[in-house]
């Protein structure tokens, strides 16, 4: 069956490839990146995590650089896509999130992904637009209660729900005993499990919720694997940082060309959550227990106590977004040690559709 005759749409917006592109921040997942994206018929996503701190006044109040650049790179990505599907990953976690949401149905977004927690209030910042919301879940439990909550509270549901399992990159919604717990097959049934709550709340309300797959989507068998799940897609991250329209440094995306499996490994956050990164020396001397000094705050995470923290986790993806390697907290998917070239986004999207690719 052709995508077109499923009719899966975010919005008004019809998919041309059931390809979500994830958000990475810091400044990995920009508006040149998911213009990109979106120009090729997938919905791409601009991460709003510390987007503004190539803003000049970053340092000195960075709520209003991030506001400002989130129109900025917005402006960036419909330039490039004028009527293409572009949204923003915004983390629940994130200090000023009611900011940072509004400001980007303001900036003319068509759907906000937030993950990093539940979203309980989202549908109230988007109230009065026509943005789409889309929660990130990686358990039947916290889909039954973000669905749950938003039936009761706002009498709506999801417009798009990403599944996130166990082996996606940078932040992860499991403890280290469950992402050593989960492999293919016992996951896989916890996404039926996802799928039949989602079902529920699409029989209440009468609509279809796209559910995309996300976490080790690696290539077209990935794909596959996922619609035979009854995804509708995928969300896919770490197949885009190592394409030329990415907008890291190319340092960031030789450190995945160069990555051996054993260099990737789970990592813990400062702000208290499981991650995966890619093993540098940076990692090694956090892992040792040494106190990386860092910049005064510059309020990204709401529990972070900045006196407690071993290393600011601002400094260190701000360090990888700009190539200063050796310094940088280098988030990454499970298989990102499997990028082998520089690829365009048009590349990436078709050996993922085509399995001669």
């Amino acid at each position: 069956m052709k995508l077109e005759e499923k009719g899966l749409r975010v919005g008004e917006k019809q998919l041309k490839v059931p390809i979500l592109q994830g958000g990475m921040g810091v400044g990995i997942s920009l508006g040149r990146l998911a213009g990109s994206v979106a120009k090729e018929g997938a919905v791409g996503i601009i991460s709003a995590a510390q987007i503004g701190y190539q803003e000049p006044d970053f340092d000195t109040d960075a709520r209003k650089a991030n506001l400002r650049a989130i129109g900025k790179e917005m402006e960036k990505a419909r330039a490039i896509s004028p009527d293409g599907i572009i949204g923003f990953n915004i983390m629940v976690a994130m200090r000023h999130y009611e900011d940072y949401v509004r400001e980007a149905v303001c900036a003319g977004t068509d759907l906000i992904i937030s993950g990093a927690g539940l979203p309980t209030e989202l549908p109230k910042y988007v109230a009065g637009s026509s943005v789409q919301i889309a929660p990130i879940v990686s358990t039947e439990k916290s889909a039954k209660v973000i669905l749950k909550y938003w039936d009761k509270k706002y009498q709506r549901t999801a417009d798009v729900l990403v599944i996130e399992g166990p082996s996606a990159g940078g932040h992860l919604g499991f403890t280290k005993e469950q992402i050593a717990y989960y492999d293919v097959e016992t996951y896989a049934g916890e996404i039926k499990k996802i799928k039949n709550v989602v079902r529920e709340y699409e029989e209440r309300y009468g609509k279809k919720i796209p559910l995309f797959l996300a976490g080790g989507i690696e290539n077209h068998s990935d794909v596959n694997r996922a619609l035979a799940l009854g995804m509708d897609g995928v969300q896919v991250a770490t197949r885009f940082v190592t394409t030329k329209e990415c907008d890291a440094d190319q340092r960031y995306k030789e450190a995945y060309l160069n990555a051996t499996e054993e260099d990737i490994v789970i990592v813990k956050s400062p702000v208290g959550m499981p991650g995966r990164a890619i093993l540098n020396s940076f990692m090694k001397k956090v892992m040792a227990g040494e106190q990386i000094p860092h910049s005064p705050c510059h309020g990204c995470i709401k529990n972070c106590r900045p006196q407690e923290i071993p290393y600011c986790i601002t400094d260190a993806l701000i360090a990888a977004a700009k190539g200063d390697i050796e310094h940088a907290l280098l988030f990454c998917g499970a298989y990102a040690y499997r990028a082998q070239k520089i690829e365009t986004v048009k590349e990436v999207i078709a050996s993922l559709m085509n399995p001669c690719v």
